[in-house]
């Protein structure tokens, strides 16, 4: 089953156009699209969660970090791929349509991109 993402609110603009140039079909939405701009961490996990979506994200730190937080409590979790900030675009769009054919590969975890 393919996977469905939400994009963080940094997540880079350049890396989703690249998903949907070469997968159009791909079910990505943003935090902007969901009116959940400028919301905590947790907050994003909890929606990530509950909408079945993956979290896209290059807050390495910080939302890993509440990913865990969430796992230790027992409260449900999506998954997370979180992409370096530096890393090659066009790396960084490979690695990730590679992981969308796999939910498996990315359902309650964290996947580090470049892989």
């Amino acid at each position: 089953m393919p996977v469905k993402f939400l994009a963080d609110e940094n997540f880079k603009a350049s890396i989703i156009r690249g998903f949907l140039r070469q997968q159009p079909e791909l079910d990505i939405v943003s935090i902007q699209d969901i009116n959940l701009r400028g919301a905590d961490d947790p907050i994003v996990l909890e929606w990530a969660a509950r909408e079945k979506r993956i979290l896209l994200s290059h807050d390495v730190n910080t939302m890993t970090k509440h990913f865990y937080e969430r796992l230790t409590l027992g409260l449900p979790v999506s998954g997370v791929v979180a992409v370096k900030q530096d890393a090659p675009i066009g790396q960084v769009i490979h690695d990730i349509l590679l992981l969308s054919e796999f939910e498996e590969e990315c359902w309650e975890q964290i996947r580090y991109v470049p892989l």
